[in-house]
């Protein structure tokens, strides 16, 4: 096994994988703090924290930041989820050392000035926009405050116009010091690297910080319900989540696979009825997103507003056929997609620090690609068939339809139409 993991004595975690071959290394520190994280009054306050981190430190301007890895042919890249935030850089072998000290510099020492705050507010206004006139998004964003309502799970990643134009420079200063620990990153460096010379660096970049005391964070509730919204554009938005087993339980290797069978590529069951079939839509998919204390089963698809009632009619059809119908073929179609887009994954350096990054965030470890593939292996189908009943019999969903869908003939639940 090439990677591997060291703590720090404040906490901080360095793993990394060697790739002999290559001449360059992907670089990032995953910090374990995103928009679950943030009070009502702060939604969105990560993510814009991600752009100020590029805004200038008490050493180096923002162009000189841009300069400085530019100089040497990289790149930097930062990253905003409810999970965590992952600030990102791309070099070559030599300059290892130059990315992990621009990194830590961004993240330890940014000074947030206030009328660089200001420019940023506009640009992240701006992208709130665009996530308005995007209907995937909006349908999206609305199922996730449907199914997480009044929950920090629920808010958007992003904020709200609202919630951008409030914050100040006090805010971002608060943030970081009460959720920026040491105890909460991770760097993953993957390519052309020697694991105790991270380390090395790793110490004197981030070996003086001190641990914070932990925040305890809620876990996220499914309630569910209906969200609908009218609007006059060419294609309906459907988006439909059943709760799903977390990262933790053995079970969601089995709804990962599920949700290959169902809806996870263009021989899988929904694309052959709905689109090659019967021509109801250009877009279907359907797959399991486990994260660290919850989960979710997502169906998506962009119709027609005359096909959507007839489209959704089809999707709980599909799921409550499967469950009796599906196939050892299927399933191991479904394995062997999912072993081959990790073992094709792991030629990329840049996957390979998401992948450490997160099982190091989750388990505290990291596991070889072929434990990992072991996992999907083991999954049968009878597991498989048994999860397909489970959803079909689900008494908790939730649902959003976004575009015109004041034309389309639709009943007011998918539950209904699972059930019926």
């Amino acid at each position: 096994m090439s990677a591997q993991l060291s703590k720090l004595g404040n906490g901080f975690r360095v793993a990394t994988d060697q790739m002999p071959g290559l001449k360059s290394a992907a670089v990032a520190v995953h910090v374990k703090v995103g928009a679950r994280n943030e009070s009502a009054r702060l939604n969105g306050i990560a993510h814009f924290l991600e752009h100020m981190a590029f805004k200038g430190t008490r050493t180096r301007s923002a162009i000189q930041i841009s300069e400085t890895i530019e100089e040497v042919g990289g790149f930097l890249n930062a990253y905003t989820s409810r999970e965590s935030t992952v600030y990102q850089a791309g070099v070559l072998e030599d300059d290892v050392p130059l990315a992990i000290e621009l990194i830590g510099d961004i993240l330890r020492h940014s000074i947030f000035d206030p009328n660089e705050i200001e420019v940023e507010r506009g640009v992240i206004l701006s992208e709130i926009g665009e996530y308005e006139d995007s209907p995937v998004d909006v349908v999206f964003d609305a199922l996730q405050r449907t199914i997480y309502p009044e929950q920090q799970f629920g808010r958007p990643i992003i904020g709200t116009s609202q919630t951008v134009s409030s914050f100040r420079q006090p805010d971002f200063r608060s943030f970081v010091d009460k959720h920026y620990g040491p105890e909460r990153m991770i760097l993953t460096v993957a390519g052309s690297v020697q694991h105790d010379q991270i380390v090395r660096l790793a110490e004197a970049h981030f070996g003086d910080a001190m641990p914070q005391k932990a925040t305890r964070r809620r876990r996220p509730h499914f309630v569910g319900g209906e969200y609908r919204k009218s609007r006059d554009i060419e294609q309906a938005q459907f988006a439909f989540a059943f709760p799903g087993p977390s990262l933790r339980e053995k079970i969601s290797y089995v709804a990962r696979v599920f949700g290959v069978v169902l809806g996870g590529g263009s021989s899988s069951r929904l694309f052959t009825e709905a689109r090659e079939k019967r021509g109801l839509c250009y877009s279907v998919s359907s797959h399991a997103a486990p994260g660290p204390d919850t989960g979710l089963f997502v169906l998506h698809a962009s119709t027609g507003a005359h096909e959507l009632g007839e489209l959704v009619k089809l999707c709980a059809d599909e799921i409550r056929r499967s469950a009796d119908t599906i196939t050892a073929r299927e399933v191991e179609r479904a394995k062997t997609q999912i072993r081959v887009a990790i073992l094709m994954g792991a030629e990329s350096p840049a996957n390979r620090i998401e992948r450490m990054g997160s099982l190091v965030g989750l388990r505290g470890q990291l596991e070889t690609l072929e434990a990992t593939i072991a996992r999907y292996d083991s999954v049968t189908l009878d597991a498989v068939a048994e999860y397909a009943h489970a959803l079909a019999g689900s008494q908790s969903a939730a649902m959003a339809v976004y575009g015109p869908v004041q034309a389309a003939p639709f009943r007011d639940d998918f539950l209904g139409w699972l059930q019926s």
